[in-house]
């Protein structure tokens, strides 16, 4: 038995490395600026960069500025807070994060912006680890952030942004974008017995607090929205003369005034005079 025992065991140790999963591959960040995380495998995909310019978003300037100033303090390795911007759709909240990001990553060649879905939140702490090694400086995007799926996720989040005992990654720059301030989805916890109910609530909202920059992006009333039409209009050359009725109309029919409204609207009205919009 003794004689058979080696072989047999070599044969095991072959087997169980062909089913093992392949080493994770090192991460080339050189290969892009802006990258979607896959947490299953721990892939970074790189992605084209953003085309929309900063300078291009309209009615936002309170936003912009605010926003703005903060990545460029993280971008020169100073104090900076993480960032959720929150407000109505379509008021251009995640264009700004990534407008912001392409225009101070021209003049930062190891700023990196790596997006993440809101449904793998809890994936965060390893990621905020895996990061932390690296040379590159990183802003960490999540569109659309709520908890629809509990506590859960907000404890992953906080664990994320706080570190654990090693304190969070001094790299990382971690920015949400949500319709709601406290980042809970509406009828939360309905099904649940209320204390629970109250100790999710609880959880959730505290995960905000993680937040040092609030920027708000409050519905667009007339004059903003006009201002912002008008902007866009100027900048790609489309004139015509009910410019402001048009415009008043287009938002009539859609419900609502909003700098996606806005934009919406140059756009069909670029196609109408057969202008090319460079995005």
């Amino acid at each position: 038995m003794s004689a058979e025992l080696p072989p047999l065991l070599d044969r095991i140790a072959k087997a169980l490395e062909r089913l093992a999963p392949p080493p994770p591959v090192e991460p080339d960040f050189s290969a892009a600026r802006l990258f979607r995380h896959e947490p299953q495998g721990g892939a970074f995909h790189p992605a084209p960069d953003y085309p929309l310019p900063l300078e291009a978003l309209m009615g936002v300037e309170r936003q912009k500025q605010s926003f703005l100033t903060n990545l460029q303090r993280f971008a020169r390795g100073l104090p900076y807070n993480h960032a959720l911007l929150w407000g109505v759709r379509g008021t251009g909240k995640s264009s700004l994060a990534k407008a912001a990001f392409m225009a101070v990553a021209a003049e930062s060649p190891t700023l990196k912006l790596v997006e993440v879905d809101r449904d793998q939140v809890t994936a965060l702490p390893a990621l905020f680890d895996q990061l932390r090694a690296r040379d590159e400086r990183f802003v960490v995007l999540c569109d659309d952030l709520s908890f629809e799926e509990g506590a859960a996720a907000a404890k992953a989040l906080k664990s994320a942004l706080e570190g654990g005992v090693s304190g969070p990654p001094a790299n990382v720059l971690f920015v949400a974008t949500s319709n709601r301030r406290h980042l809970m989805p509406r009828g939360h916890g309905e099904d649940r017995g209320l204390i629970a109910a109250a100790e999710d609530a609880e959880e959730e909202v505290s995960v905000s607090d993680r937040f040092g920059l609030w920027v708000g992006f409050p519905p667009m009333d007339q004059p903003t929205y006009l201002t912002a039409v008008q902007g866009y209009a100027e900048r790609y050359g489309l004139t015509v003369p009910d410019l402001d009725r048009r415009a008043l109309q287009w938002a009539q029919l859609r419900g609502g005034r909003s700098g996606r409204v806005a934009w919406q609207f140059i756009r069909d009205l670029a196609g109408e005079l057969g202008k090319p919009l460079p995005l």
